[in-house]
C-alpha cells in the first residue's frame, strides 16, 4: 500500500532538485516563480516515478554534494578554457578522443557521469559500449590523455560511486 507522502513526493531529493534547478533557472525569485517551481517539483516526480525503480538510491548525500559543488566549479574553468583556446591559435587544439573505464553499474549513475562529462566545456560523451564498462568520449584539447582520464575517474565517477553504491 503507497502512503500519502509517497504519493505526495515519491521522489524527495528528485522534487528538491527539480525545484532548484527551476529556480535558478528564472533568475529572480518571485511567489508566482516559487509556485511554479513547487507546481512542478511534485508534479513530475509523481508523473514519472513508476519509470524510476532502478534509479540508484543516496546511500551518502556529502559526496552527492560536493559532486555538485565541484561540477559547478569545473563548469566555469572550462568555459575559461575553451574560449581562450577557441580564441587563440588552432595549433593548440589537440582533439582526441579518450576511452574511460567505468565502474558504475547503474544506469542512472552511467547517465550522470556520461551527462557530467557532455556538461564541462570541452568534452563530450560520444558512446557507451554495449557491456556499459568504457565510455568514449571526445576532448577538445588533451596533451595527456591517461591523466584526462584519470581526472575525470576522481573528479566525477568517484563521488558518483560513493553516493550511489
Amino acid at each position: 500500500m503507497i502512503s500519502i507522502r509517497q504519493r505526495v513526493l515519491p521522489q524527495p531529493l528528485f522534487s528538491l532538485v527539480l525545484l532548484a534547478v527551476w529556480l535558478l533557472a528564472q533568475g529572480k525569485l518571485e511567489l508566482s516563480t516559487i509556485i511554479g517551481g513547487v507546481v512542478l517539483a511534485l508534479v513530475l516526480p509523481a508523473l514519472t516515478y513508476r519509470f524510476t525503480d532502478s534509479f540508484p538510491k543516496v546511500r551518502r548525500l556529502r559526496p552527492l554534494i560536493q559532486y555538485v559543488v565541484i561540477v559547478m566549479w569545473d563548469i566555469l574553468v572550462a568555459n575559461l578554457v575553451v574560449a581562450r583556446l577557441i580564441l587563440g591559435s588552432s595549433r593548440k587544439l589537440k582533439p582526441t578522443f579518450l576511452e574511460v573505464p567505468v565502474k558504475l553499474t547503474n544506469p542512472y549513475a552511467i547517465t550522470i557521469f556520461a551527462a557530467t562529462i557532455s556538461l564541462t566545456p570541452g568534452t563530450v560523451s560520444s558512446n557507451l559500449s554495449g557491456d556499459r564498462k568504457t565510455l568514449l568520449v571526445h576532448a577538445l584539447t588533451s596533451d595527456d590523455p591517461d591523466a584526462e582520464i584519470q581526472l575525470m575517474k576522481a573528479r566525477y565517477e568517484a563521488p558518483l560511486l560513493e553516493a550511489f553504491q
